[in-house]
């Protein structure tokens, strides 16, 4: 493991990375934090992997650009929160109150984080849980168990007993992007894998699923810049 840092403005952050299984020279960004790590097969040298990358220097920038700057959460932050814009202000009382353009967030300042987090998680929770049900019961078929966590590379996952995972960020994304991304997830209970069948079925349990899958992926990055 190592690093190196490409000339411009601003310069970028390679991690270089050697892999043993690796067939190719890859880049990679992270959706968390932003960091571009560069794998390299263990017979490719430092300097070869470094000239693939600034081979790539334009498409690196303009993924990071896309993705945005890290936003850091405190009162006076706008927070996408079922894809609509809401303004942290102070609350009173002990819970945190959601309105139609504003989050009311009792509590000091140093506590305004974990405090949004713990609200968005449960909230999250019980609209991928309803989602989830609902899909299942027209698909017929039961998950086993659902949980939640900060996911780097995926929105969801369903295992081969059934269990469903999901990332809680998605209450960040409109209502009908999370429930595409339940209805895709809850298909793998009949499909596991990405065949025409396993598509076939989430038409069939969802509906067309085109625009919200679209939404996802040229939003969803964005949505791991705000750090909490």
């Amino acid at each position: 493991m190592g690093q190196h840092i490409l000339d411009g403005n601003p310069p970028l952050s390679l991690i270089l990375r050697k892999s043993t299984r690796a067939k190719r020279i890859s880049l990679r960004i992270s959706q968390l934090d932003g960091r571009v790590t560069l794998t390299l097969p263990r017979h490719v040298s430092d300097a070869e992997g470094i000239a693939f990358a600034r081979e790539k220097e334009s498409w690196l920038r303009g993924h990071l650009e896309k993705r945005g700057e890290d936003q850091g959460i405190a009162l006076g932050t706008r927070l996408p929160i079922e894809g609509v814009h809401r303004e942290l202000v102070a609350g009173t009382g002990r819970r945190v109150a959601l309105q139609s353009d504003t989050l009311h967030v009792p509590g000091k300042p140093e506590q305004i984080a974990a405090r949004v987090q713990a609200f968005l998680k449960q909230m999250a929770r019980d609209k991928l849980a309803a989602a989830s049900d609902h899909y299942a019961n027209v698909l017929g078929q039961p998950y086993s168990r659902l949980t939640l966590r900060d996911t780097r590379s995926r929105w969801g996952s369903c295992s081969s007993a059934g269990a469903l995972m999901y990332s809680w960020r998605l209450i960040l994304c409109p209502p009908e992007v999370l429930r595409y991304v339940a209805a895709h997830e809850v298909a793998h209970l009949a499909e596991m894998n990405h065949s025409s069948a396993f598509w076939d079925t989430v038409t069939r349990i969802h509906g067309p699923y085109a625009a919200p899958r679209d939404w996802l992926r040229q939003n969803g990055s964005g949505l791991h810049s705000y750090k909490f």
